[in-house]
């Protein structure tokens, strides 16, 4: 991203923290990596997340006037009939505060939202009880709101790429959520679906086809590195029971570099980001290469107390061993897990 854009994004965020923040809503925060500003405002319980881009462009006193209308709406619907149409599932690999998700895919989690005109409310657990729905009520309501799109007719030429962009409306990458979902498109792209999901707003879909998605796992790594709302450089399939599993390949497969490369991408990108919120956090960094094999290696201070990611190895001052080979301890309640390592490794290890 070049600087102008930087200074830019930054001075619209700055505008929407000191609006909102004048406004009586003093915990607003600005996170710059997804390009959207956080907030509660006072007698909720619930963030609200603000996406920044829909802003781009606007006057000041365009944007005085949406502010104005953000603050006055209500946060969340008060009774269950009032929220359950409102409700959508979103994939994502974190989330602010302590919200309502249960665990989908590798580093991805489902979470429901409560669906604004501009904005969006993460539903939390505490709401279940004032809404007096259970969770399976509260998820499969989200779902059930989503439009389920099928397209018709096949492909007139090979190959075909069907990219489905979200107006913000529509949640196509949540669509991967309903079982079965991606397995009805394989009339339209001519072949077993595999799907990418880049960022929020993007979702790819491609018959399985090795030469096609090679190059797609090129162009998709481009764009989840690029965009402020990443999502996974992954490539997923629709397993036995129609929901999505990661893109089978197992050493020797054609694809294994690249499926390889992608799934550690992710684990080092969501594990670097939890580890900004955390003291004592590893840090965890991506090396090797498609010819000797793609690895994560986590880093570890002498002497530190520290919370280890899962990796493939660990770099210890100046060695370098197994993961699995070290004295490790679960910690409790973090997404993704973590290991708690309190005594350095042996010389001899």
């Amino acid at each position: 991203m070049g600087l102008f854009r930087r200074v830019a994004r930054a001075r619209l965020a700055g505008r929407v923290v000191r609006r909102l923040r004048h406004s009586g809503i003093p915990g607003a925060r600005y996170h710059s990596a997804a390009f959207e500003v956080r907030f509660t405002r006072p007698g909720d319980e619930q963030s609200t997340i603000l996406p920044l881009t829909p802003l781009l462009g606007r006057s000041r006193r365009q944007l005085g006037a949406y502010l104005a209308g953000i603050v006055r709406t209500g946060n969340l619907p008060e009774d269950w009939a009032s929220a359950a149409p409102r409700l959508r599932p979103v994939l994502r690999g974190s989330a602010a505060g302590s919200p309502l998700c249960r665990p989908v895919l590798p580093f991805l989690s489902e979470f429901v939202v409560v669906d604004h005109p501009d904005t969006i409310t993460y539903v939390t657990p505490d709401q279940l009880a004032a809404w007096e729905a259970t969770e399976d009520q509260v998820f499969d309501a989200a779902r059930a709101n989503l439009s389920g799109a099928v397209l018709h007719g096949a492909p007139t030429t090979k190959p075909v790429v069907v990219r489905f962009v979200d107006d913000g409306n529509a949640y196509w990458t949540s669509h991967l959520l309903l079982p079965g979902w991606l397995d009805r498109l394989a009339e339209q792209v001519g072949g077993p679906p595999v799907a990418f999901a880049p960022e929020r707003g993007t979702l790819l879909v491609a018959a399985d086809d090795h030469d096609l998605l090679r190059a797609l796992f090129a162009q998709v790594e481009e764009i989840y590195a690029r965009s402020s709302r990443s999502l996974t450089p992954m490539a997923y399939v629709s397993g036995p029971d129609g929901c999505p599993v990661p893109y089978p390949a197992p050493p020797g497969h054609p694809l294994h570099p690249a499926v390889s490369r992608a799934e550690r991408i992710l684990a080092v990108e969501e594990y670097n980001r939890q580890a900004a919120e955390l003291l004592d956090a590893a840090e965890l960094r991506l090396t090797g290469s498609d010819t000797d094999g793609w690895r994560t290696r986590a880093l570890w201070e002498r002497d530190a107390p520290i919370l280890l990611p899962a990796a493939d190895e660990v770099q210890a001052g100046d060695r370098v061993l197994p993961w699995t080979g070290l004295e490790l301890t679960p910690a409790e309640d973090l997404t993704p897990a973590r290991w708690r390592a309190r005594k350095w490794p042996d010389p001899g290890t």
